[in-house]
């Protein structure tokens, strides 16, 4: 069973679900696909579903989940690990791509390009816009969360100039220097959020730490929504203590037609598209696949997360 997806097409699951002589189903929304759950001897969701303690308590025929992608926050872990269900994920697949666009989104931003085209879209014209933006050499960037992206980011930055600096809670030796999660946050005039989303990084980034921020700082998040308080960012974005802000993750996607970060100024914000490319997309689907293959056929799988 494949949760409800964007992919251009499902031939790659079509033609394996044939060859193993078994059905594939596709559902079309959240509620066609958890009453059918109950039906699937492999499930592979997409970041558009949930799976739930409750689901899993139905799941009597269930091998395997196989998640497209890297993030499983929306995956019960805990409870697939009781029902006895392995969870496998697709990691690497758009690293490039995902890095690529936090790194576009940082520049925009410092380089006041919201603001720009606002006022134009106004009928204003520059008034005092960019007279606060930061000079490439001296930008202070922080990288928080040094994993494949944060990696790829890192690099980016460090060579057009900027100076980078990071933190992970699992990184002990890096290219770039390392310091705590408060010193990066606080003095860095861009934040570039590479974390997976847990109880311990839940609103991260909230009211509190974005006061402390530095005067003008951006942030950019590509990773997973709720590391960041949304309300309390476009709270910061409206006084103008944070200058911009680059979004592609949301704690409730889509997005709500009454969202604040909608009304917020000097923004970018993109809906879930930074790891998509003509090359990621069917990368992804030939990793989940060839997940699918591995418990068919009784092969190691890989990349499990529980």
């Amino acid at each position: 069973m494949v949760a409800p997806h964007h992919f251009p097409d499902l031939d790659r699951e079509h033609a394996l679900a044939a060859e193993f002589n078994y059905e594939l189903l596709t559902t079309a929304d959240t509620d066609e696909f958890r009453a059918r759950i109950v039906d699937a001897d492999i499930i592979m969701i997409t970041p558009y579903a949930k799976l739930t303690a409750e689901d899993f308590a139905k799941l009597s025929k269930c091998r395997a989940v196989i998640r497209y992608g890297i993030g499983y926050d929306n995956i019960d872990v805990e409870a697939a690990t009781k029902a006895g269900i392995p969870v496998s994920i697709v990691p690497g697949t758009a690293s490039e791509e995902v890095a690529s666009h936090a790194f576009s989104m940082g520049l925009a931003l410092t380089r006041r390009f919201p603001a720009g085209e606002a006022a134009i879209r106004g009928t204003a014209w520059a008034g005092i816009i960019g007279y606060d933006t930061p000079v490439l050499s001296q930008l202070e960037v922080g990288v928080v969360g040094l994993g494949r992206i944060g990696q790829h980011v890192a690099r980016m930055y460090a060579a057009v100039g900027a100076k980078v600096w990071g933190y992970d809670p699992f990184v002990t030796e890096s290219e770039y220097p390392l310091a705590s999660l408060q010193d990066v946050l606080e003095n860095s005039d861009v934040v570039s959020l590479h974390l997976p989303l847990t109880d311990d990084t839940w609103n991260l980034i909230s009211a509190e730490v974005l006061a402390k921020m530095r005067a003008g700082a951006v942030i950019v998040n590509v990773s997973r929504g709720g590391l960041i308080d949304e309300a309390a960012l476009a709270d910061a974005l409206t006084s103008g203590h944070i200058a911009g802000a680059g979004i592609d993750t949301f704690a409730q996607e889509p997005l709500a037609v009454e969202h604040p970060l909608r009304q917020a100024p000097n923004t970018i914000l993109t809906p879930h598209i930074a790891w998509r490319s003509n090359r990621s997309t069917g990368a992804l689907q030939e990793g989940a696949v060839e997940r699918v293959r591995r418990v068919l056929t009784g092969e190691t799988m890989l990349d499990l997360v529980n």
